[in-house]
C-alpha cells in the first residue's frame, strides 16, 4: 500500500492574476519550485490541483477517475469551445461524438487536406503585393480559413475569407483576455455560431446541395447515442471545433516559418521533401514553441494516486507546454533539436501539444492527424518551393501571452518562387 503523501500546496489567497503574469509557465514554474510534479493553488477562488509530467498525463486521461463535464470555464466555453460541443462530454455521449470526428480522419482525407494546404499556399502568392512584406501569421490565417471551408463543405466565398480568418481567429485568441478583446471573441462566436444554424438548417431542408462526404453533410445529419439528431447549435459548435482549430493552425505556422529562419543547420536536410525529415522538424516546433497551455477536468470520484489523495470535483488542470519542456523527459529541452524525434518511441503521455492517450476513446484532439499534414505541406512550401528574405524585425515571443505568436508576425520580403 503506498504511503499516504499531502499534496504541496501554493501558498495565498488566489493565484489567477498570476497565472494571467506567468501564462504558459504558471505550472512548470511551480513543478521547479516544490520538486513536484503535482500542488494544489487556487484560481478564481476554487481549489485546482495542477499536473505536470508523463505519468500524471497518464492519470489524466483515465476516463474512469476524471470527467470533462462542468470542467472547462465558462469564459472559454463562451470564446473557444462552444456550448455542448465534444470537449464537455463523457461516457457514451463522448464517445458517439468523438466517433463523428474521427471518422473524418481517413487517410484519403487527411491527404485530401493536405493537397489543399498546397494549393492554398500557391493561390495566396498570387495575390500578394511582393512591393510590401508578407505577414505570415496573417497570411496563414486566411490560407487555413480556404482550406477549412473546403475540407469542412462549409461555403465561405472568397470574399468573405479574410473576415472569416478574423472571426474564427478571435475565438481562440480571446479565452484568456480581459476587456474588449475578451467580448470581442464572444461576438465572433455568436455571429459565427447564427450563420452556421442557418446553414445547417438549410441542408436539412434541402434548401442548398451540400457533398455528402463532407463534414457539414455528416455533422448535420448526425444522430446521439439516442438516435436522435443533434439540434442545429450543437451541429454549428462542433462545425466550428473543426473551423477554429484549423484556422488556429496559423501559430504553429508562423512559429514554423520562425525556426527555418533561426535553424538554417536544420533546415539542409529537408531540401529533399523527405517525409521522415519534414516529420521531424515539424513535430519538434510542436513540442519547443507554445500553443495550448493546459487541459482542464474535475476529478469523477474519490482517489489516490501515488499517495495523494484526490478529490471528486476538484478541478485538474494538466501543463502540456510543461510536458512537453520537462527535462525527466526530454533532454536539452530548451534547445531546437528536431533530430530528438528521430528516436522518440511514440509515446502517448510524454509528448502531447493536442493533448495525451489515445484518440477513439479518449479526449486527445481529434485533429492532431490533420495538424501535422497541413504543417508537413506548409514546411515543404516553405523550404523547396519558395524563397524570401528575412528581414529586421522583433522574432521575440511572450509566454505570458496566451495563445503566444512572434511579435512581428513574421514579416518576409524578397518574395520569389
Amino acid at each position: 500500500m503506498a504511503e499516504q503523501r499531502s499534496i504541496p500546496k501554493d501558498k495565498g489567497t488566489d493565484h489567477t492574476l498570476k497565472l494571467l503574469q506567468e501564462g504558459y509557465t504558471f505550472i512548470l514554474n511551480r513543478s521547479h519550485r516544490f520538486h513536484t510534479n503535482i500542488f494544489e493553488t487556487k484560481l478564481l477562488g476554487e481549489e485546482v490541483y495542477c499536473l505536470v509530467g508523463k505519468d500524471a498525463a497518464e492519470i489524466f486521461y483515465d476516463n474512469d477517475k476524471f470527467r470533462r463535464k462542468d470542467a472547462a470555464p465558462p469564459r472559454a466555453q463562451k470564446t473557444l469551445f462552444g456550448e455542448g460541443g465534444v470537449q464537455g462530454l463523457d461516457g457514451g455521449a463522448h464517445l458517439n461524438r468523438k466517433k463523428m470526428f474521427m471518422n473524418l480522419m481517413t487517410k484519403d482525407s487527411l491527404q485530401e487536406v493536405r493537397s489543399l494546404t498546397g494549393k492554398a499556399w500557391k493561390l495566396a502568392a498570387l495575390e500578394w503585393n511582393l512591393d510590401e512584406p508578407v505577414s505570415v501569421y496573417d497570411e496563414a490565417r486566411k490560407v487555413m480559413t480556404r482550406v477549412a471551408s473546403a475540407w469542412t463543405g462549409v461555403p465561405i466565398a472568397d470574399e468573405h475569407i479574410e473576415e472569416w480568418a478574423g472571426v474564427l481567429g478571435d475565438m481562440y485568441e480571446s479565452p484568456t483576455a480581459i476587456g474588449p478583446k475578451h467580448w470581442k471573441g464572444r461576438r465572433a462566436r455568436s455571429k459565427a455560431e447564427a450563420r452556421l444554424e442557418d446553414l445547417i438548417e438549410k441542408v436539412r431542408e434541402e434548401k442548398i446541395d451540400t457533398s455528402k462526404d463532407r463534414a457539414l453533410y455528416h455533422f448535420s445529419w448526425h444522430r446521439d447515442e439516442s438516435g436522435e439528431l443533434l439540434d442545429k447549435h450543437t451541429v454549428a459548435v462542433e462545425l466550428l471545433n473543426l473551423l477554429r482549430p484549423m484556422v488556429a493552425i496559423s501559430v504553429y505556422i508562423d512559429f514554423l516559418v520562425l525556426a527555418i529562419h533561426e535553424h538554417p543547420e536544420k533546415v539542409d536536410k529537408l531540401r529533399t521533401s523527405d517525409e521522415d525529415q519534414l516529420q521531424y522538424f515539424i513535430q519538434e516546433v510542436r513540442r519547443y514553441y507554445p500553443f495550448f497551455p493546459f487541459a482542464a477536468a474535475r476529478v469523477d470520484q474519490d482517489f489516490t494516486w501515488n499517495g495523494y489523495e484526490f478529490k471528486e470535483g476538484t478541478l485538474t488542470l494538466l501543463d502540456l507546454y510543461g510536458t512537453n519542456h520537462h527535462p525527466e523527459l526530454w533532454e536539452n529541452p530548451k534547445l531546437f533539436q528536431p533530430e530528438r524525434f528521430q528516436t522518440w518511441d511514440g509515446h502517448p503521455f510524454d509528448f502531447i501539444p493536442h493533448g495525451g492517450g489515445e484518440f477513439e476513446m479518449g479526449h486527445r484532439c481529434a485533429g492532431e492527424w490533420l495538424t501535422i499534414e497541413v504543417l508537413k505541406e506548409t514546411l515543404d512550401h516553405f523550404v523547396n518551393r519558395m524563397s524570401f528574405e528575412f528581414p529586421e524585425q522583433n522574432r521575440g515571443f511572450s509566454l505570458k501571452k496566451i495563445p503566444s505568436v512572434p511579435k512581428s508576425k513574421i514579416q518576409l520580403t524578397g518574395i520569389g518562387k
